[in-house]
């Protein structure tokens, strides 16, 4: 049966399209979309025949819409779970060191009863600029947010705007954190910014400006809360007449972690299994761009678990943040540098650990309202993480870096309908993807603005196009800012990954040394070796050199945006030995930079503009 809502909402656009003024309207009266003044001015001499043209479209659209959505020709809700920094090898499903000592039994429904990504990415791994890629399809270079600064105002927030015209009632509810007021969906209820763990607040839409309409909730854990406020909304604000698209956000398990108390015993005589490289760095791991000439930046960059960064390391700030993690009276000046990181890292991983449980628990709750409410097969399940994140690999901690346990997000997909159980894929899909594949489950307009491409028919016939893409494309620009990575670029196949980091902020300053790296994925997949310069691979290194300038022309990061950036990306690009001497010459001129903002005090740097 042709979804009746969808068409009425289509009419009722006519409708207001019919009432503009009798002169030529204005580009921006056909909403998000517009088309061509010069288009609308020819269109509006016939105006009446136009309209009927139009209506007749509409209705063919109608059905197409209705027997795209599902075979039984009615449009699925679709809902779509995101948490906060929640990596793939903290999901049980997907296996690796954490899976028997935390498991995640409602998320691994998702995979046992749907479908799993081994090879989803993020394009930029850092909340705003990820959560933006999947609101507008778009890569940060052309949707403009390139680090935590980065908005999506309304009338830009693609997602939300075309399910509405395709009859869904839209909700947002959790961590938004894009500044902006997320106006063009018809509910929200978001955290401000970050938003707190505990007695959480909320902004909703009411009759004072964005952002003073407030809503609390005293004593409540923020993942509660956040379950709590999307199941009222499903059993009292959702207009059953229509398919609803709800976007249920969680902050957790984003640092610092802090968990609901009925969690604090969980893990707490485990001994969490530890990455080989927290403690062994091959002597071949990194470049000159993360060691330095002489590895003399190995302190300085990338913040740390244990007390290799002076600056900024969870031994140095966890011990005050949860006393309970570290022996009485802790001093770190009684313990060795291995006790003092496995006492850091054993903080770290519970309590990260335990806000993913409060997560899995609460989804039991979700999973179970659908069931009970007979919206759980004819709603289309999404879970993913807004990115990854370092859980020790390394001796680095948060995301940010190219490196996989960061890059990779969780993805997985339930729909009975169209999607077989039990499925698995290493198909490359990247977050500007999910918006479209999400569209094409609606049957709703993708708009041409959408970089990314739907993967519904992977997901629906088990099969990779034969022109789907071969690399996901990745760029992180806040250059030392937080957690002392580098500006870095680069592409990561089904086997292998390049990474170049060329070592500046947006100005071309601060620099830190130009490096690249090569990894083979199949037989390092911890990514210990640089290949780069090893002479076998030579051809190999030619190769992916061509194909990120390739990739780069694709999805449009022509260095336009930041020209000064770009000519340093130029400069080092060759990295012939010119390039490794200017390089070892930062190094150099960097370390002493660093000595002198420690022996000044200075924590908290502004990295990002500037010489």
């Amino acid at each position: 049966m042709i979804n009746k809502i969808f068409i009425a909402s289509l009419v009722a656009e006519l409708a207001r399209v019919w009432k503009v003024s009798s002169g030529c309207p204005k580009s921006g009266d056909f909403g998000y979309q517009s088309l061509p003044v010069a288009t609308l001015a020819r269109a509006w001499s016939s105006r009446k025949t136009a309209i009927l043209g139009l209506l007749v479209t509409v209705l063919i659209c109608a059905v197409a819409t209705a027997q795209a959505a599902s075979p039984e020709g009615r449009q699925p809700n679709i809902l779509y779970i995101m948490s906060d920094d929640h990596a793939a090898h903290a999901i049980s499903a997907y296996g690796g060191r954490l899976a028997a000592v935390a498991p995640t039994p409602n998320i691994d429904r998702l995979a046992s009863e749907g479908a799993m990504f081994e090879n989803a990415f993020c394009t930029n791994s850092i909340c705003s600029p990820s959560r933006a890629c999947v609101l507008t399809g778009q890569y940060n270079h052309v949707n403009g947010a390139f680090d935590l600064s980065g908005r999506v105002p309304p009338g830009k927030q693609m997602l939300a705007i075309e399910m509405r015209r395709a009859g869904y009632q839209t909700a947002m509810i959790g961590k938004w954190h894009l500044k902006d007021e997320p106006a063009d969906f018809d509910h929200y209820c978001v955290l401000p910014g970050q938003g707190k763990y505990h007695d959480p607040e909320f902004r909703v839409r009411g009759d004072k400006p964005w952002g003073k309409n407030l809503i609390k909730f005293p004593g409540k854990h923020s993942t509660d809360a956040i379950t709590d406020l999307t199941l009222d909304w499903l059993k009292d604000g959702w207009d059953q007449d229509k398919p609803f698209f709800l976007m249920h956000h969680y902050k957790a398990p984003h640092d610092y972690f802090d968990n609901a108390a009925r969690y604090e015993t969980y893990l707490a005589d485990v001994d969490i299994p530890e990455p080989k490289t927290l403690w062994y760095r091959d002597p071949r791991f990194g470049s000159l761009a993360t060691r330095g000439a002489n590895d003399e930046l190995i302190p300085h960059i990338g913040t740390s678990i244990g007390p290799r960064n002076p600056r900024r390391s969870y031994l140095g700030d966890l011990p005050s943040l949860y006393p309970n993690e570290f022996p009485a009276n802790f001093d770190p000046d009684d313990y060795s540098v291995e006790q003092n990181t496995r006492f850091a890292y054993n903080a770290y991983l519970k309590k990260y650990l335990r806000c993913i449980k409060g997560i899995d628990d609460n989804l039991g709750r979700l999973f179970k309202h659908l069931e009970d409410s007979g919206q759980l097969d004819n709603t289309v399940i999404i879970y993913t993480g807004d990115q990854g994140f370092m859980l020790g690999e390394h001796d680095y901690q948060d995301k940010r870096w190219m490196f996989e346990e960061s890059q990779r997000m969780p993805f997985l997909v339930r729909f009975p309908p169209t999607v077989s159980a039990g499925q698995r894929f290493d198909t490359i899909i990247e977050n500007v993807d999910y918006a479209p594949t999400m569209l094409e489950f609606a049957g709703a307009k993708v708009p041409e603005s959408v970089q990314g491409r739907s993967f519904k028919s992977l997901l629906e016939t088990g099969q990779e196009p034969q022109d789907w893409k071969q690399e996901a494309y990745y760029r992180y620009w806040m250059h030392m800012i937080h957690h002392d990575n580098p500006g870095h670029l680069g592409i990561r196949t089904k086997t292998h990954k390049l990474i170049y980091y060329y070592g500046c902020n947006y100005d071309g300053g601060y620099q830190t040394p130009a490096g690249w790296e090569l990894y083979d994925l199949v037989n390092d997949p911890q990514e210990t070796i640089n290949l780069y310069d090893d002479p076998a691979h030579a051809e190999l290194v030619a190769e992916l050199k061509t194909r990120l300038a390739e990739t780069r022309k694709r999805v449009g990061d022509d260095g336009s945006h930041y020209p000064k950036c770009e000519a340093i990306v130029q400069e080092f690009w060759d990295y012939d030995e010119a390039d490794r001497a200017k390089a070892r010459d930062i190094s150099g001129r960097y370390l002493q930079r660093r000595q002198q903002e420690l022996e000044a005090g200075q924590r908290n740097v502004r990295t990002h503009k500037g010489p």
